[in-house]
């Protein structure tokens, strides 16, 4: 099995990337290969909101100068998916949000291509701001239908300096109990493959409430 991590922080290995190495540490005990991609230093537009997506059925942004279409074929490929950022005004990194707005609407109007996937969020935060964004993140994997596992704690560590989460005790501890949970989900999940009728996909139904 393989997971495939994206780290929305500027800093390759800053505080984000701890936290999502606590998460990876542990999966890798469990024989779960981790890839973990760095996109908070990459030049990411945001979303067109052409639609070109749901029309062409590629399973492609129709922008092309930039990684993302790479991006989303690592994460269909991928049995799970971690998605990382620090807090920037208690919200997501402006560039990991342009990378998640773009290739999370490719996958879902594509067949829903990550649903009933294991996903999971994470968070780095100096003082305070880390909670909506672990909720602003959760969003993305709602919104796809995957399997979220939990920890003892929301998903975030505490550091400004990069490493200084290594020195959040019970952040580094929320990490590793996320990084068992998620390795469980994921035995689980493949093991209900073998055994288990995958329920149908219904059609997403959309309603304006403007007449």
């Amino acid at each position: 099995m393989k997971v495939v991590a994206f780290n929305g922080s500027p800093r390759e290995n800053g505080n984000t990337y701890e936290a999502i190495k606590a998460v990876a540490k542990e999966l890798e005990k469990e024989n779960i290969e981790v890839e973990i991609v760095h996109v908070g230093n990459k030049v990411i537009r945001g979303c067109l909101a052409c639609g070109g997506c749901a029309r062409n059925m590629n399973e492609k942004c129709v922008v092309q100068n930039d990684q993302v279409n790479e991006w989303i074929q690592k994460m269909k490929e991928a049995d799970g998916i971690i998605i990382g950022s620090p807090t920037h005004y208690s919200a997501i990194a402006g560039t990991m949000k342009s990378f998640l707005d773009r290739a999370f609407y490719v996958t879902s109007v594509n067949n829903g291509m990550l649903r009933h996937k294991v996903g999971a969020s994470v968070v780095a935060v100096r003082r305070s701001g880390g909670v909506p964004v672990f909720n602003q993140l959760n969003n993305y994997l709602n919104y796809s239908e995957m399997l979220m596992p939990s920890s003892n704690y929301w998903n975030v560590v505490h550091g400004t300096a990069p490493g200084e989460a290594t020195q959040d005790e019970e952040g580094m501890q929320i990490m590793r109990v996320l990084g068992k949970n998620m390795a469980m989900l994921l035995k689980l999940s493949k093991a209900g493959k073998d055994t288990l009728e995958k329920s149908e996909r219904e059609n997403k139904v959309f309603t304006n409430f403007i007449r």
